[in-house]
């Protein structure tokens, strides 16, 4: 009774597929517990997972062939549409040497988690070191707004 009626479309996209592995970007969420449906390891999670950035982690993996589904919720967090990647598992054995799920899932949180690393050092190192030469819009936001009339004039006093 709880069930609703799916499509034929669903049937086809969801049916277990053996030469396929499903990633969902929660499964790297360093704010959710294994419990709450974390994967991999917190030194291999990120924190705010995206579709987009893990689908970036997986090519920079090695990973090419692979297929995003936007807005598609996981069955435990119907709530949450975080779309999913689904993943060639020979395409995980040529590249990685390995296509066991959580092995590839390990490989690419831990890849995602050092790039987001080094893009934070990278913000950090451009905020520590000031606006550019010619960037006037940020050199303008540092300068001190001086108040109009505050050049005292000089005063010829009569006698």
């Amino acid at each position: 009774m709880g069930r609703a009626h799916r499509t034929h479309e669903d049937a086809i996209v969801t049916e277990h597929n053996p030469d396929r592995i499903v990633l969902w970007p929660g499964y790297f969420n360093s704010k959710l517990s294994r419990k709450q449906g974390r994967r991999v390891a917190k030194k291999a999670s990120v924190a705010d997972p995206t579709l987009d950035g893990l689908a970036l982690a997986a090519r920079n993996v090695g990973l090419s062939k692979m297929k995003r589904e936007a807005d598609t919720p996981h069955p435990k967090r119907p709530s949450a549409k975080e779309g999913r990647l689904w993943i060639s598992k020979r395409d995980a054995e040529l590249s990685l040497g390995f296509s066991g799920k959580e092995q590839v899932m390990q490989a690419i949180g831990g890849k995602w988690r050092l790039s987001v690393k080094e893009l934070k050092a990278q913000e950090k190192a451009a905020k520590k070191s000031g606006p550019k030469a010619g960037d006037k819009r940020g050199r303008a936001q540092r300068k001190q707004v001086k108040a109009k009339g505050s050049k005292k004039k000089k005063q010829k006093w009569r006698v």
